[in-house]
């Protein structure tokens, strides 16, 4: 069976004015990119794009040139992360373009990141921007827009069924009243219900069939299982962690790359799983010193660990769906990015095709 690679996708390279009064005039994802620095010796940053330049994703060129990109290198299509706040959607602009266009021409499906915004940028419920609020009232509203959503032909399918993606299933006050009229509507709009993924992003090792979906997406990276990684307090234990990788530093949250991806990375389970691969993580772009660092990730690490999670899944007895997601095509202030940059090129795209094709030509 021949695997197909969708890619998360960030849409917040576009100014709105909610950013305009929370980060200033004209904030986007590139102001926190270009302001970062190396916080110690061999650090890696700033990240500075290469192919397709600061972009502005209001503009279809940009759009098309991405998804040109992403083809040539065997992605399959894009996972728009999809922002909505009790019938508000933010950040909309370059995903509806696509959506009314037509353009490009290339698969898409959605994953709804349910989460509170907050200056923190973790999610949490500490200097919230905007809530995350819930009921039975904006679950139908919800339901019926994507249910039209749903029914474009770029939509991305298993067994004619489109992917919809929900990145906490556990902040959902009601999961099954969710996913129960997001079913009803895509009936009605498709013919077919949708094929449903559990993002485990807060609670992992979790079947999420019991709240009616299909399978859980093991999602990269999970922080929280790595020593340390939610707390910003300096320790003696950080600093003998971080001194074994070189730097003197009890704040510093510092992690080997290809260790914490295994530390992240379940057992096979008892239950439908989709992999997620992640690209390399360094956030400090948006957190500074209180980030967190995947030390030693590039195109080699990033292709042998791409290659194992072919591997196992390969071994799993749930592979109906095919889909393996990588984690990111444009996270670029988390260092977590497949576009190219000044420093990697094409490298990194350039190992996503090799395995890919290497384990689909074995298929």
């Amino acid at each position: 069976m021949r695997i197909r690679a969708i890619a998360f996708y960030l849409p917040q390279f576009h100014p709105v004015p909610e950013n305009d009064v929370w980060w200033g005039k004209g904030f986007t994802e590139w102001t926190n990119v270009t302001k970062a620095r190396p916080l110690f010796r061999g650090h890696y940053q700033p990240h500075l794009p290469a192919d397709l330049g600061f972009y502005d994703l209001r503009l279809p060129e940009t759009r098309e040139a991405q998804a040109k990109l992403a083809r040539e290198h065997g992605i399959s299509g894009f996972c728009y992360f999809h922002y909505w706040f009790h019938g508000r959607r933010l950040l909309e602009r370059p995903f509806q373009e696509v959506l009314e266009s037509g353009r490009p021409k290339f698969p898409f499906c959605l994953c709804w990141a349910n989460e509170p915004w907050s200056r923190r940028w973790l999610g949490e419920g500490q200097d919230i921007l905007i809530a995350q609020t819930y009921s039975r009232e904006d679950d139908e509203a919800h339901s019926e827009y994507l249910s039209s959503v749903f029914s474009d032909e770029r939509y991305i399918t298993v067994d004619n069924r489109p992917v919809f993606l929900l990145y906490r299933p556990d902040r959902h006050p009601d999961p099954i009243r969710f996913t129960t009229f997001l079913k009803s509507a895509a009936r009605r709009a498709t013919g077919n219900e949708p094929y449903l993924v559990a993002v485990d992003a807060g609670l992992p090792d979790q079947d999420d069939r019991k709240f009616g979906f299909d399978t859980t997406l093991h999602f990269e990276p999970q922080l929280g299982v790595l020593p340390g990684a939610m707390d910003d307090r300096s320790s003696i234990a950080r600093l003998a962690r971080n001194l074994k990788l070189g730097v003197l530093s009890g704040r510093l949250k510092l992690y080997d790359y290809i260790k914490a991806r295994r530390k992240m990375t379940p057992c096979l389970r008892g239950f439908p799983q989709i992999p997620c691969v992640l690209v390399g993580w360094d956030n400090t772009p948006r957190r500074g010193r209180f980030g967190s660092i995947c030390v030693g990730a590039d195109p080699a690490s990033f292709g042998k660990e791409l290659r194992r999670s072919l591997s196992n899944w390969k071994k799993s007895p749930f592979r109906q769906d095919n889909l393996i997601f990588i984690n990111a095509w444009n996270e670029w202030a988390e260092g977590n990015h497949l576009e190219p940059d000044q420093k990697w090129g094409r490298a990194y795209l350039n190992e996503l095709t090799s395995a890919l094709e290497d384990f689909n030509h074995d298929a």
